[in-house]
This record gives C-alpha cells, structure tokens and sequence, in this order.
C-alpha cells in the first residue's frame, strides 16, 4: 500500500498503460491539463507522496518550490516504491534538478522528464543493500522511468497527464 492515507485516488478516466492511444489523449483533455484527479491531497513543500489509482497504477508525486511533478510509482529498476525515495532539488553537483532517488537501487531520475541518472550516495546498511540492488538489476539499469505533469486549478482540482 501507499502508505498513511485516507482511500484510494480516483481519476476520472483510468490512467492507461503508457504509449496507449488512450493515455495518448489525455493530454488533450480539460483543456491540455490531462486527467482530473480526485479524493489526493497535494504534497506540502519538500515533500513526497504516493498515489494509488484503481488496478494498481501509481504515482508519486513531489512538491518542489510549489511546483508539483509526477513520476510513476515504482522504480524501472528494481520496482521499488519511488515516493518513499529522497528528493534531490538544490544539490549543485546533480543535473537536471530536480531529481528522485530510489530508496532501494539509489538511482536516480529527473522529476522534469524521467531520464535515468548517476546513483545517489548512500552509506552504511543503505549502500550494503543498494549495491546488492544495482547487481541484481544490472540489465535495468538504463530504463527510464513515465514523469507527469500534475497541476491544480483555481478552483483546487488536481489533473495529471504525461510529459
């Protein structure tokens, strides 16, 4: 489960798998804000938090600055839960900020676009497990991970669609 929440999201239109003509379309609707999701609550500022819409899809979504992006629930790599992950948003040494990084593999993806990046430093138990992680998952190690666009209207409706 995604952790501490109320009940399960809803999105008016079921989020398709990706590269479906259907998931294709939704950037078209409510005006190219995407799909209108309901009973989620947004992330405060500098934090993270996990969605689970019917039939198991998942979102984790992050708040930074007061910009909320979207990137798919679980890590290309090792299927961990990327909300439970760190957000790497004012490191100097990483490009592409901001970035997600998977609490299991360590790596990294960009919250702008879901491009796959270097590993994050871990120590102790953490790097022990990492390492074992990024060995057992080698051959996934270049997968990219689906990132969204996730806005909220004036009226506090969040919508979601594919970047």
């Amino acid at each position: 489960m995604m952790g501490a929440r109320r009940g399960k999201g809803n999105l008016k239109n079921t989020i398709n798998d990706v590269g479906s003509s259907a998931s294709q379309n939704s950037k078209s609707m409510n005006a190219g804000k995407g799909q209108e999701i309901t009973g989620v609550t947004l992330p405060s500022k500098g934090q993270l938090k996990g969605w689970e819409f019917g039939e198991g899809a998942r979102i984790a979504c992050a708040n930074v600055d007061d910009t909320f992006y979207g990137i798919q629930g679980s890590c290309p790599r090792c299927a961990f839960d990327l909300w439970k992950g760190d957000v790497i948003y004012d490191d100097p040494g990483w490009e592409d900020l901001p970035r997600i990084a998977c609490p299991t593999c360590s790596t990294t993806f960009s919250l702008k676009n879901g491009k796959h990046g270097p590993p994050i430093k871990r120590k102790g138990l953490s790097a022990f497990v990492g390492n074992l992680a990024k060995s057992a998952t080698a051959q996934d190690s270049g997968k990219d991970a689906q990132a969204y666009l996730i806005t909220l209207d004036e009226d506090g409706r969040v919508y979601c669609r594919e970047r």
